[in-house]
């Protein structure tokens, strides 16, 4: 296992007080060669040179020992008789002042350079992390990532880091787990008002508002940054505490909006509800009671005809009460279907014998023949799914347009294709037309209806191990094309 080896301030110092004696030990090997090349004793400048650069680089304690022993060596080494420390004259005092002002002036010089240095990259630093830590957090969706984050904001400037709410915590770096008398320190209720300590651990309070949100508790490891400001961990944490604060608002509105979504759709679906059962049902009772009360003054023609009304609008409500059941059934789960084959011929002439008498002007016409077009399933909900797409194509289509119903045969399905001359679908919308209460904004306006049919379709006919898409007319001419694929039976 790596042994993480960590230098403590003392040896730092030494370090910098060795390297000091270096460069002292650089400057007189540098003198030597000079006295031995030029044989000149002129070499205070050299060591002068040595001192200035410990000062610049090592900062003032190191710069003073280095003029320290900078002058002993230079008087032992070079100054005449050598070999021997003599102090006698005049210009050994000014060697060593000169020496000495260098270290005090230019150790001075450069510490205050490199006090900024240190202060422009901490504030530089803190920057950077609050810039990551506002982006981190004004991302996170929920109020428990922002605690993570800020686990993990606090873990970068070298610290262990936990953030409690509720009895559980979040931590970082990974594998840090909460002494006992901290999280006994963090279920206390008085730890979520005020800041403090447990041990090495500071305590503060995630808040906002007045609101106790959590608590974030921290102690310095001793890398990385350790001598941070311990201001930039209070920012993070007040933060985390308003990015908190807002994710709960965001949520609440998100809610409220939600709620005010669902009450104009059930307020729009009961009345849609309302007006399919009572518009039959109003049919039906005129059409019965002027039968009962003038039904001997009426021709054979007006009883005919009235009669055929309660039976379309019978049948229309029956067909909306069905539609109703099948999709409380499919989102219950309770559809069953014992799939069986039988002839999409057959289901299909039905249908549109059914639907032609409501169709009024319009021309609803059957393209299905042959006896190569048997399908598994269960022909009742199959009819009842074709019956929901014709009855929306008569819905959209005007006077005279003409309703085509084909059925055919392709790569081993039965494939139902109704076309219609109706307005049509925005390519945008024709994947969700199938979709439960969704009806095209460019087309529903001026039109009854709930958008159960074509949902109810796709679930009946997806039940039956099917498919169903909607389309575009081939030929670019306004109108849609709902097709419906069932698994395919041997004739």
């Amino acid at each position: 296992m790596a042994r993480d080896w960590t230098i403590g301030p003392r040896a730092r110092g030494a370090l910098r007080y060795l390297a000091a004696f270096g460069m002292v030990a650089v400057s007189t090997a540098v003198a030597e060669v000079i006295y031995r090349v030029f044989d000149t004793d002129r070499l205070s400048m050299v060591f002068l040179a040595g001192v200035l650069v410990a000062a610049v680089t090592l900062g003032p304690g190191p710069a003073y020992f280095a003029a320290a022993v900078a002058f002993l060596v230079y008087d032992i080494y070079l100054v005449e008789p050598r070999f021997q420390f003599t102090m006698t004259s005049a210009e050994d005092f000014l060697v060593l002042l000169v020496f000495l002002a260098v270290a005090v002036l230019t150790g001075g010089l450069a510490g205050r350079l490199r006090e900024a240095q240190r202060r422009a990259e901490a504030r530089a630093r803190t920057s950077g992390a609050l810039f990551r830590a506002s982006e981190e957090f004004s991302a996170s969706g929920h109020e428990d990532a922002v605690r993570q984050a800020l686990a993990h904001r606090i873990a970068e400037t070298g610290r262990e880091a936990v953030v409690f709410e509720n009895g559980r915590w979040w931590s970082a770096p990974a594998g840090v787990e909460p002494p006992e008398p901290l999280a006994a320190a963090a279920a206390d209720p008085l730890a979520q008002v005020a800041p403090g300590q447990v041990d090495a651990w500071r305590l503060r309070p995630l808040r906002a508002d007045g609101q106790a949100l959590g608590l974030a508790a921290w102690r310095s490891t001793g890398r990385l940054h350790a001598d941070d400001d311990e201001r930039l961990v209070d920012v993070l944490v007040d933060m985390a505490g308003a990015a908190i604060a807002r994710s709960r608002l965001s949520g609440a509105r998100a809610e409220i909006q939600a709620r005010e979504r669902t009450d104009q759709l059930r307020h729009a679906l009961l009345s849609s509800i309302s007006h399919d059962l009572r518009t039959p049902l109003a049919a039906i009772l005129a059409s019965a009671s002027s039968l009962r009360e003038f039904g001997d003054r009426f021709d054979a023609a007006v009883r005919d005809d009235l009669t055929l009304t309660i039976q379309e609008e019978a049948e229309r409500l029956n067909l909306f009460v069905g539609n109703l059941l099948n999709m409380t059934k499919l989102e219950a789960g309770a559809l069953s279907i014992e799939p069986v084959s039988f002839g999409m011929s057959e289901v299909v002439g039905r249908v549109v014998q059914r639907l032609g008498k409501r169709a009024g002007d319009r021309e609803l016409v059957a393209g299905a023949g042959g006896d190569d077009l048997a399908a598994l399933g269960d022909p009742i909900l199959t009819e009842q799914a074709l019956a929901n797409v014709v009855e929306n194509a008569v819905r959209f289509s005007p006077n005279g347009a003409r309703i085509e119903v084909c059925a055919r045969r392709a790569d081993g399905q039965v494939v139902v294709e109704v076309q219609d001359e109706g307005p049509g679908v925005p390519d945008a919308d024709l994947a969700r037309i199938f979709d439960k209460f969704y009806r095209s904004p460019a087309t529903a306006a001026g039109q009854q209806g709930t958008g159960l049919g074509l949902s109810i379709t796709r679930g009946l006919v997806e039940a039956m191990g099917g498919a169903v898409e909607a389309r575009a007319r081939d030929d670019g001419r306004p109108g849609l094309v709902v097709a419906l694929r069932f698994p395919g039976a041997r004739p």
